[in-house]
């Protein structure tokens, strides 16, 4: 489990294909000699498991599952991205509850500036819009936001210049895209309402 609150901003240093997955090597800021082989790192918002660490990098496998379903497809060598370990017992909750399981991915349809903010315009498949409520939570790329708004189609999130600085949201721009985890509590809901 994770908060949505990134702690470090990786690089991809190395991805070598295997067998119909990928094998990725991140540089990191985190001190490896706290993290055990087998931990739980969320990248970009997918939990992944370091199998093998160093002084400044982990290594990651990643399925083809993983590799069709988030944006994990198209890293390359120098890409940057967004790191969150995994909760401990009795750290602070400050964003919300993230499993690290992608629904799906979304486009950036728009970014303007919004006083100090910027204002980013996510467009979404309807089938997941369904579930992101105003004033709701969303993890996007492992960020956890509030909802400010929602189309059909899209939703909209406000970006404060601090979460500009710490996470890759300061270099994102119209046409990228992300990966999305809606709130745990809206799948639930939503598959409980089905079967009734």
């Amino acid at each position: 489990m994770f908060t949505g609150l990134i702690t470090d901003q990786g690089e991809i240093t190395a991805v070598a294909a295997g067998d119909g997955g990928a094998r990725m090597v991140i540089k990191t800021q985190y001190d490896t000699s706290t993290i055990d082989v087998g931990a739980s790192i969320a990248c970009n918002g997918c939990c992944l498991t370091a199998t093998k660490l160093s002084d400044e990098t982990f290594v990651v496998d990643v399925s083809r599952e993983t590799l069709d379903r988030t944006t994990l497809g198209s890293w390359q060598q120098g890409r940057t991205v967004n790191l969150e370990r995994s909760l401990k017992l009795g750290d602070e909750m400050g964003g919300h509850l993230v499993s690290g399981h992608i629904d799906c991915t979304a486009e950036v349809a728009s970014r303007e500036q919004d006083g100090d903010s910027h204002r980013f315009i996510f467009r979404i498949q309807p089938d997941f819009a369904r579930f992101i409520a105003e004033k709701g939570s969303v993890a996007v790329d492992g960020v956890s936001l509030t909802v400010n708004e929602v189309g059909d189609d899209c939703f909209g999130v406000n970006i404060i210049p601090h979460t500009c600085a710490v996470t890759t949201f300061g270099a994102l721009d119209v046409g990228g895209i992300v990966n999305i985890e809606i709130d745990m509590l809206a799948r639930y809901v939503a598959r409980l309402l089905k079967q009734t």
